[in-house]
């Protein structure tokens, strides 16, 4: 077996010309014989007999070097932020979040606003609350929420008095401490069908990783009649007698939350 390290026109062929001495044969009937070395491989000879080629097939097990490649294919990626906790798995919704023009947020605020947008939507969940400190506290015109028992209620009452909940619109306006963000958004009250959008300024305080406190401020108007009647009954006293939530994973994703 031979092989040389000499490169010839062809990237993937390694060639040697030389003298072959082979007493069988008559030296009459061969001249110089170039040797073509197959890279990586066994030999492969041609022999030139007066001025005629008989070149050899390469091996069967080395076939596979000459088959086109397959172009690489990126891994699908899902629609959907995720993170294991001790609630479940946090599943954030809201990825597309948009910012004023020179407002940045870290990683971390973008999990804390995405999932702020989902609750604001109605889309609650154990591990989204989980990213709240346990003496937190959710404030709007109508409404003082605080401590884990009434805010959970607060996000979860919100399926229970609406029968559509649509963001039409949002814009974070600053990434300091609290994050402002404007949010503009339509309710259809259940049963009742009145639809109303509420434009809103929302602030969410922060202390290290979790959140201290969401205020949503309806830019100093309340909605009309029907609408502001839902809130009120969403307020911090009646809303935890009246709405489970869930008390562990397996019940939330069962009422759709995950």
């Amino acid at each position: 077996m031979l092989q040389f390290p000499i490169v010839e026109n062809n990237p993937t062929v390694l060639s040697f010309c030389g003298r072959l001495s082979m007493p069988q044969c008559r030296p009459d009937r061969f001249k110089d014989i170039p040797l073509e070395v197959g890279f990586g491989c066994d030999l492969t000879v041609t022999l030139t007999r007066l001025g005629r080629a008989a070149p050899r097939a390469p091996a069967a097990p080395f076939a596979s070097l000459t088959q086109p490649r397959q172009p690489f294919q990126q891994p699908k990626q899902s629609n959907r932020r995720t993170m294991a906790t001790d609630r479940g798995e946090l599943k954030i919704e809201s990825q597309n979040i948009k910012t004023a023009p020179g407002v940045e947020l870290s990683a971390q605020q973008q999990t804390l606003v995405g999932s702020v947008l989902d609750l604001f939507a109605g889309r609650p969940s154990l591990p989204k609350l989980g990213l709240w400190k346990d003496d937190a506290e959710f404030t709007d015109p109508l409404t003082i929420a605080k401590g884990r028992e009434k805010y959970e209620a607060q996000w979860y009452g919100l399926q229970a008095v609406f029968s559509e909940i649509e963001r039409l619109s949002h814009e974070v306006k600053s990434s300091g401490n609290p994050i402002v963000m404007d949010m503009s958004t339509r309710y259809v009250v259940k049963g009742l069908g009145k639809e109303q959008k509420i434009d809103s300024v929302v602030e969410i305080h922060t202390e290290g990783d979790k959140i201290t406190k969401v205020a949503d401020m309806w830019n100093g108007k309340l909605p009309d009649g029907a609408i502001s009647n839902a809130f009120r009954h969403l307020n911090a006293v009646s809303v935890p007698k009246m709405v489970g939530v869930p008390k562990n994973a397996e019940e939330d994703r069962q009422r759709g939350n995950q």
